[in-house]
């Protein structure tokens, strides 16, 4: 079995598929761990969940925007803020026709932090606050926060920090590497920065853990 993490979704099913392609993704017996944010944006929410749920050993993480799509399709009701930022995409991708219910069931079931080997690797999807305990992180943090990338970028040139985090690696999604000018991963005092900004115009990226190869789409955001 390989071991692959990947970056924010975000609704680029094309990408995702060249991402599996080109990084050889066995769906039967390879790992996946998505840092979340399968949602909006792009036009095929629906498409890339669907891809998704063909993963056998799929590890969904859940994200901001996965959390706004949830919401609303368990109550009906959504954000504004939501709608403007690309929730609109997403609800075209189901036809305004009834949501399925393993859709529902995987983000239901996310949780917000997944660890490996035995726990020195940490894979969530906004970040955590270093000075708590993991059982006592707050939702915010996880899901929403950039402190912790904020707090790694303005220390990259500090050599006095090695290491923000008691862990090993911390792998993100949420803060795109596209906001530092950069459309390749960032690895920066322990914290690798997945999502290189497929939701906008730069490619998804796909990491394999144990090697750190990675591979990427195009770049191209999907009408």
């Amino acid at each position: 079995m390989r071991r692959f993490v990947i970056g924010d979704i975000h609704g680029q099913v094309t990408a995702l598929e060249e991402c599996l392609e080109k990084s050889h993704f066995d769906m039967d017996r390879d790992l996946l761990i998505a840092l979340g944010d399968v949602c909006d944006r792009g036009e095929h929410t629906r498409e890339s969940i669907d891809l998704l749920l063909q993963v056998k050993n799929l590890v969904y993480i859940l994200g901001n925007h996965d959390k706004w799509f949830l919401q609303r399709a368990l109550t009906g009701d959504s954000e504004d803020l939501w709608m403007i930022q690309g929730g609109r995409s997403t609800m075209r991708s189901y036809d305004g026709g009834p949501i399925p219910e393993e859709h529902i069931r995987l983000l239901q079931e996310a949780p917000l932090w997944y660890l490996l080997d035995e726990g020195t690797r940490l894979f969530v999807h906004a970040g955590i606050n270093p000075d708590k305990p993991l059982e006592e992180q707050e939702e915010y943090d996880l899901i929403w926060s950039r402190e912790l990338v904020d707090r790694a970028m303005s220390v990259i040139d500090d050599p006095d920090v090695e290491s923000l985090t008691s862990y090993e690696e911390v792998y993100v999604g949420h803060t795109p590497t596209i906001n530092y000018d950069l459309e390749v991963p960032i690895f920066v005092k322990g914290i690798w920065l997945m999502d290189t900004g497929a939701g906008w115009w730069g490619p998804l990226t796909i990491m394999d853990i144990d090697t750190k190869e990675y591979w990427q789409s195009k770049g191209k955001l999907e009408a």
